[in-house]
């Protein structure tokens, strides 16, 4: 009965307490005063005996009294009744010891050198030493005592229970940003570790186990553990050391918190775990962080005049975002999706309004509305995005494929010589090594196009519409498919699933590289000051993903049940597996680890010129078989798979 009052009534105080917004300023001090006398008065029965106090109790009272002013002196000066007690921290307890440091020195002072003893009870310095030293470690106990109950008495029921992957700074400053948070969302329950000395120790109260034992999934399962969050500092690690990880975590409904790719931490400042977001299956990907060098970047894009075509596509979309941090003097962006460009016009007013941006709805392939841009604009870099990607869309139209990409990428190309612009970076595709459909073959013969183009440039046979010597450096950036791009598998999943499935894939052992359009653009921006024209370069995409796993993995990230993978088959002019170089192609190191360059086998001028022209011109007869067959001959190592054109390579 009586524990039962005890436990009310405390629960009743603390929740009084608590309510109000903190213990009042005096009321701290008049704590910590009350346990500095009584501190001194146990310190003197310590050195001096009980009986010793208890005769000399009133005289000795009054001495510690006058010498508490000292005391307060110290507390004034280090403002240790300033904080709020239950949120004391570390750097509070080092405020009260040095506010007793100065204190005691004071009190020293008072009697050895005003002869305060005269007057005064004496307390020795012993006796000094040993109360100050009681008087911390109460006040440290109050306070942490305070702390505790606090914490206890406000636990968030709805607070997930969570483990931190990584114990140095970065997911040690993780777990104190959720202990500083009351309520917290999060209860941290212990820490996880690659590290063998680490294993077996706490950090902030809590265990820390080792990645790779039983014993971890046996603790987040009695501990019902919700998520896992990532350390910035490993997270690299995680993504290509740790898949298998990955895959457990997701299939147990584990989830996976970690800093999104496009954000930073500097490694100093303190860093929140509100800098975590859950991710996506596109953030799970094996990869590793991408560095671009953006001096070179903003030495080459601001005050510059800047056109990208296909600037409303996925990949266009992110060059603008990115061109525009470097504050270019002006940004003209050329697109046929009205709808796409007028949310480009939106967001170019809204986040980038101090940057003149033209936005204009046109084809590529319209050379005179082209010619009326450059002669009005006259860029001094193109990044030509714009062409059409999907491949079996292009394997049913392959004069659509030949009229924009091919043609368009020859109009602006052309334009570019003719108006003084002092470099062109063409995106291409890993599509064009090899290919074995007409989307992969179009972008080849651009990619040969642009390349024969910069060989007339740099030998000088090209004039400016000005009549001087044409400038212009061609470049060329391949990479495969980008996470999150209109069209790509994640969506199509994402939507399968969401309908119960069952979720379509064309090949059990289909694989695909993959890189976030972030990283694939800035790649594109790094390439762009690197090259000196006449370059294909190649990126490394990383570790290449079953698209079967990912699915499956998608299926257990989104906690859906009975939802079934089938196989449909190939698509027509589909691969099994990507490649990023032909087989007669070797690559050089560049002065980026992720950057090659390809050497490719390069055509004369005339004899790109005069192919694409017949190839432009056999468009217009809209006979597949008879422009694919053309295609072949332009580009020999084209083969067809799983599609009608087959019997053009017999």
């Amino acid at each position: 009965m009586f524990t039962r009052f005890f436990r009310k009534s405390l629960r009743g105080i603390s929740k009084w307490y608590f309510a109000k917004e903190a213990l009042p300023y005096w009321g701290v001090l008049l704590i910590d005063c009350f346990i500095v006398v009584c501190s001194m008065l146990v310190a003197y029965a310590a050195c001096y005996g009980a009986m010793t106090l208890i005769t000399h109790f009133r005289y000795l009272f009054l001495a510690t009294c006058v010498y508490l002013a000292c005391f307060l002196a110290g507390f004034y000066l280090f403002r240790t009744y300033r904080g709020i007690v239950r949120y004391s921290s570390f750097v509070d307890l080092i405020r009260l010891v040095g506010a007793m440091f100065v204190g005691s020195m004071l009190v020293l002072f008072v009697r050895n050198f005003l002869n305060a003893d005269i007057y005064l009870a004496v307390i020795g310095g012993r006796c000094l030493f040993i109360g100050s030293l009681i008087a911390v470690v109460l006040m440290c106990f109050v306070r942490m005592a305070v702390k505790t109950a606090y914490d206890v008495c406000f636990v968030n029921k709805e607070a997930k229970h969570v483990m931190v992957y990584g114990t140095k700074r970065g997911g040690v400053s993780i777990a104190k940003s959720i202990s500083n948070l009351h309520p917290s969302p999060y209860i941290v329950e212990g820490f996880i570790t690659h590290s063998e000395s680490m294993v077996g120790h706490t950090l902030v109260g809590v265990p820390v186990l080792e990645a790779s034992s039983e014993e971890l999934w046996d603790f987040m399962g009695s501990h019902h553990v919700k998520a896992v969050l990532i350390s910035p500092l490993v997270q690299e690690f995680f993504l290509t050391s740790q898949q298998d990880m990955i895959d457990r975590l997701v299939k147990n409904g584990i989830r996976i918190m970690m800093m999104p790719a496009e954000q930073e931490w500097d490694g100093k400042s303190e860093l929140s775990h509100l800098a975590l977001k859950e991710v996506s299956v596109e953030d799970l990907m094996p990869r590793k962080k991408i560095e671009v060098d953006l001096a070179d970047i903003e030495k080459m894009l601001k005050g510059k005049r800047i056109l990208i075509t296909g600037a409303a596509g996925s990949i266009g979309s992110e060059i603008v975002r990115q061109v525009a941090k470097f504050v270019p003097e002006t940004i003209v962006l050329i697109d046929q999706a009205e709808t796409p460009m007028h949310a480009m016009r939106l967001l170019m007013h809204n986040e980038f309004g101090h940057i003149k941006a033209h936005t204009i709805v046109g084809s590529i392939t319209n050379p005179t509305q082209m010619e009326t841009i450059f002669r009005e604009h006259r860029p001094d870099y193109v990044f030509h995005a714009a062409a059409y990607k999907h491949v079996p869309m292009m394997e049913d139209n392959p004069a659509i494929a030949v009229q924009n990409n091919v043609y368009g990428t020859r109009v602006v190309a052309d334009l570019a010589v003719k108006y003084g612009t002092k470099k062109f970076v063409m995106i291409s595709t890993d599509k064009a090594v090899n290919p074995t459909n007409v989307m992969g073959c179009s972008k080849r013969i651009c990619e040969i196009y642009c390349q024969s183009l910069n060989g007339e440039v740099e030998a000088g046979r090209m004039t400016q519409a000005n009549g001087e010597r044409a400038v212009t450096q061609f470049v060329t950036t391949r990479f495969g498919n980008v996470l999150g791009s209109n069209g790509s598998v994640i969506p199509i999943f994402r939507k399968q699933i969401l309908e119960g499935g069952p979720v379509t894939v064309t090949h059990p052992d289909i694989i695909r590289f993959f890189m976030l359009i972030p990283e694939a653009c800035r790649l594109v921006l790094e390439a762009g000051t690197m090259g000196h024209g006449g370059e294909i370069f190649v990126f490394d995409m990383g570790e290449p993903v079953r698209i079967a796993d990912m699915a499956q993995r998608m299926i257990n990230m989104m906690g859906a049940t009975n939802v079934k993978i089938t196989y449909t088959g190939l698509r027509p002019g589909e691969k099994l597996y990507e490649e990023v170089l032909s087989d007669a192609e070797q690559t050089k190191p560049t002065s980026h680890p992720k950057i090659q360059v390809a050497a490719v086998r390069e055509y004369p001028y005339a004899d790109a010129l005069r192919n694409e022209k017949e190839l432009y011109d056999l468009s217009f007869g809209y006979d597949d078989m008879a422009i694919v067959r053309k295609m072949k001959d332009m580009v020999p190592e084209y083969k067809s798979k799983h599609s009608k054109y087959e019997v053009l390579d017999k």
